[in-house]
Order: C-alpha cells, then sequence, then structure tokens
C-alpha cells in the first residue's frame, strides 16, 4: 500500500504516518517542513500545497493508493481543490480530515451523517461564509464544508470524509486535555461547568488515525462522524485527570448562569465546556460500522498524562494560548460562591 500524507509532522498527521509505517506501507509526506521534523521512514517532499508548481513536482513522486489529508483546516475550498485536481491523476483515493462544523445544525441539534451541511462552492475563497450572531454556523464551517465539496467534485464516489468533533491524546497542540490535567494536578476547589453529569464525546487521536487508515484501504465513501461512541460525563473526566495526575483536588460544579456572569467563555477557558445541545450529541454509528473502534476516554487521559509530563510541551500554535481560566479569575469566581 503506498500512500501520501499530506501534513504527517505532529499530532493527527504524525499518528498517521506511524500507523502507516507499523503496517509496512510506503508513506509520502507532503509539508513546508516548518511544524516538525519528519518521521523516520518516510519520503519526504516538502513544498506548498497552495503552490501549482509545488504540487506538480509532488506527483513525480507516485503514484498512490490514497491520499491522506491532515492539513486543510485553516485553506479556503479553492486551494484544497487545487491540490485535489493537480493529485487526482496520481491518487486512488482521497481521506479528508474534515469537521462536524460543516452541519448546519451543529452545534444546536443532534446529528448523524444524514444531517445537512452547510452550502459552499469548491471554487470559493476565504471570504466565503459567515458566523451567525449566536455563533452557529461559523464561516470555518462554510470553509471546511467547500473543502469537501472540492474533494467530492475531483474524486466523486472515492472520497472519504472524517468529522471528528474533539480530538484528544499524546501529542495534543490546542492544549484542551494538558490544561485539565495541569489544573488537576494543582489540586484545591477546582472550577467546573455543570451539570456534572454532561456528556463527552472526545476521541482519541490513536483511533482517528487508525480509522483514517482503514478508510484509505478500503471501499467506503461519503461522510463519518468521528466520535466517540461511548463518552463520558464531565465528572468521571475530572476524576480520571485527578487520578492520572494524583492531584488532590475537588471539582465544584457551578450552573452555566452564573458561569455567563462571570464572563467564563465556552469551549476556551473551560475546555470541553459548551451548553448547545448537539456539541456532544454526535452519532457515529455508520463510523463504528465501518471500523471505527475507540478506546476508553480514561485510557487517553492517561497516556496524555504520561507523554506530558515526560516531554509533551506546547507546539508554537495560536489556539494554544486560547485555553484555560486564568487562576486569578477562577478564584475570584470560587470565591464568589
Amino acid at each position: 500500500m503506498r500512500i501520501l500524507v499530506i501534513g504527517g509532522t505532529w499530532f493527527l498527521g504524525k499518528a498517521i504516518v506511524e500507523g502507516a509505517l507499523s503496517l509496512g506501507w510506503d508513506v509520502t509526506t507532503f509539508n513546508r517542513g516548518r511544524s516538525g521534523p519528519d518521521v523516520p521512514g518516510v519520503e519526504p517532499v516538502h513544498g506548498d500545497r497552495t503552490v501549482l508548481e509545488d504540487l506538480q513536482k509532488l506527483t513525480q513522486r507516485g503514484p498512490w493508493d490514497a491520499v491522506i489529508d491532515t492539513s486543510s483546516s485553516e485553506l479556503a475550498p479553492r486551494d484544497v481543490f487545487l491540490a485535489t485536481t493537480t493529485l487526482q491523476p496520481r491518487a486512488g483515493r482521497w481521506v479528508h480530515i474534515s469537521t462536524v462544523s460543516v452541519y448546519e445544525g451543529w452545534p444546536h441539534e443532534p446529528l448523524t451523517e444524514h444531517s445537512a451541511l452547510l452550502e459552499c462552492p469548491a471554487d470559493a475563497d476565504e471570504s466565503f461564509g459567515y458566523t451567525g450572531e449566536n455563533g452557529s454556523p461559523t464561516r470555518y464551517g462554510f470553509q471546511k464544508a467547500g473543502g469537501e465539496r472540492s474533494v467530492t467534485e475531483a474524486f466523486g464516489d472515492q472520497a472519504v470524509f472524517l468529522r471528528p468533533g474533539v480530538i484528544l491524546g499524546p501529542g495534543e497542540y490546542v492544549g484542551r486535555l494538558p490544561w485539565w490535567l495541569e489544573r488537576a494536578k494543582r489540586g484545591g476547589r477546582i472550577l467546573a461547568p455543570a451539570p456534572a453529569e454532561q456528556h463527552l464525546q472526545p476521541v482519541d487521536v490513536r483511533d482517528v488515525a487508525a480509522f483514517a487508515l482503514h478508510q484509505a484501504a478500503g471501499s467506503s465513501s461519503g461522510g463519518f462522524n468521528v466520535t466517540h461512541p461511548d463518552g463520558i460525563g464531565f465528572s468521571d473526566f475530572l476524576a480520571e485527570c485527578l487520578r492520572a495526575t494524583g492531584g488532590d483536588g475537588t471539582p465544584v460544579w457551578v450552573d452555566p448562569a452564573v458561569l455567563g456572569k462571570h464572563g467564563v467563555k465556552q469551549w476556551t477557558e473551560l475546555p470541553l465546556w459548551r451548553t448547545h445541545a448537539g456539541v456532544w450529541a454526535v452519532e457515529p454509528q455508520r463510523a463504528v460500522d465501518e471500523g471505527l473502534r475507540c478506546r476508553p476516554i480514561a485510557d487517553t487521559v492517561r497516556d496524555t498524562w504520561q507523554w506530558w509530563a515526560a516531554d509533551g510541551r506546547p507546539v508554537d500554535h495560536p489556539r494554544w494560548a486560547e485555553h484555560g481560566i486564568a487562576a486569578e479569575k477562577e478564584a475570584q469566581i470560587l470565591a464568589s460562591l
């Protein structure tokens, strides 16, 4: 099996490359060479995916049975289209890492793979779309939907879309789980968003990688919601963080209305917390039927802490600074209760 991984040097891309190499596959990676070192064992090609000349040089390294694209999150649809149309003659399939944000109803309502998608043309630039007054839909969602359209127009029934919500695990560059782990280690009274039984569906990066490889070698097409089929309650999630770190802390569950009065930002200041009804109601049944297997979230928490405590450190990514409430603000809110 010969595959091309666009990206391939950190988090999900790296996990995909390592998984492919462990299967004995022939792996080419294509990236700008800025985010991290190439994984030993790959055929690295450095270039810019938005530059036609670089893509044309890349095609000379093909053909490939499949392309797995992990690096389109910040690209306009027309840039995705440039890559898909240039590489299509040299690739059998295209596995595209997308997002649940492509759905019209996210995050307000439960979703399946049959839920309606946002509309965006394949040739749209970065200005297409808008963000609604209540934060949904988002321009990001429109852009990602346009990216999917770009893949479909080039690869037809050989296009696969993986739509995760939140990916956690060793190597995480956003900082959601590392922040909760560090907070658990610090102990004391921990500000936590009620209700304690709130259901979460984060998925482990290694399980997403395994499913991406499964789809690269398969024959299915279309979209898959890559979310945890079992999930975990928020209280159990924090308990696992405390257990993994050995922290002596006690969560203090605070009503969302009270958190709102104190200006606590959902999704970032208290990572993974969001009150919209559909955030953690994304049905992954089609993915499960097609081979998605998810380890217990407790294992993800434990393994992430082991990575973080040993040699984990933030990568140079702007989203890292967005996550986690300041200790002073947390203390003020707890003192006011």
